[in-house]
């Protein structure tokens, strides 16, 4: 692709980098972002280098927050006899669009997997076992995607959790085994946590 300024160029290598943007689409954004008032872009550009400078996790469930704590954790009227462990903030995100929970959640930054190198010490759950002692949670609800690795993860949680004292359960397999949960839509990902099941013996 050949370009008529080596600034498009930059401009396009960068928006190409995006999830799902190819460079035919990434230079359609290059190009309209150039039409549009310069204050427009700079609002854009001012927000991205905002978010990515001053967003924080949040130091209970490791969700995405402006403050230490986020507004879901420091809600007083979420049920804090229920936590959903999530692999990950868009899990979070397609959870809270059924409308359908009302706890409260711990994000384990990923699933385990040992072809992507990713063990059990790189995601967030020593965390989560260090919180449950201190917390209401008389159950435990396991959203993660059911693909291989997050079974492996659902597998590998219950054992660690045998000994914690309470229920733990999984949502409903209404969700399509080998899907993601940020794919499923909301009345299927609604039901699935309203008919959320036992996870099975350990």
């Amino acid at each position: 692709m050949n370009f008529p300024s080596k600034l498009i160029e930059g401009a396009v290598e960068e928006l190409a980098k995006l999830p799902g943007v190819g460079r035919k689409t990434a230079l359609r954004l290059a190009l309209h972002l150039l039409k549009e008032e310069s204050e427009e872009t700079f609002q854009l550009a001012e927000a991205l280098v905002k978010m990515r400078a001053e967003i924080k996790h949040c130091q209970q469930c490791h969700n995405i927050s402006d403050t230490d704590i986020c507004s879901i954790c420091a809600n007083p009227l979420r049920d804090r006899s229920l936590l959903c462990v999530v692999s990950d903030i868009r899990d979070v995100i397609a959870i809270e669009n059924t409308a359908q929970y009302k706890g409260l959640y711990h994000v384990l930054g990923g699933v385990i997997s040992p072809i992507e190198g990713i063990g059990p010490s790189d995601l967030h759950i020593e965390s989560l076992l260090e919180r449950l002692p201190k917390s209401e949670v008389k159950e435990i609800v396991l959203a993660i995607s059911p693909t291989m690795e997050g079974d492996t993860t659902g597998f590998y949680l219950t054992r660690k959790l045998r000994d914690a004292n309470v229920r733990i359960t999984t949502i409903a397999r209404g969700v399509p085994v080998g899907g993601e949960l940020e794919y499923t839509d909301e009345i299927t990902l609604g039901r699935s946590i309203v008919e959320r099941t036992n996870y099975g013996k350990v």
